[in-house]
């Protein structure tokens, strides 16, 4: 099973879930409830690009962003 890191990094960084949603909008368009199931690990696949921002935006590597359970 993969997960996303996105909560803890955000802890980690002391930034919210709306801090993020909105950095996400700065450099592109994901709708709230796409961008929730995402961060809540409720959806079955995200798109490369998506991968990409969350890294960008969270000065992290995939690595980081993404463990294998």
């Amino acid at each position: 099973m993969i997960q996303l890191n996105v909560k803890e990094i955000l802890k980690q960084k002391g930034k919210s879930k709306y801090w993020l949603f909105n950095e996400m909008n700065n450099i592109g368009t994901i709708s709230y409830s796409n961008f929730n199931a995402l961060v809540e690990m409720k959806t079955k696949s995200i798109k490369y690009e998506n991968i990409d921002k969350l890294c960008q935006i969270l000065d992290c590597n995939v690595a980081d962003l993404i463990t294998r359970l």
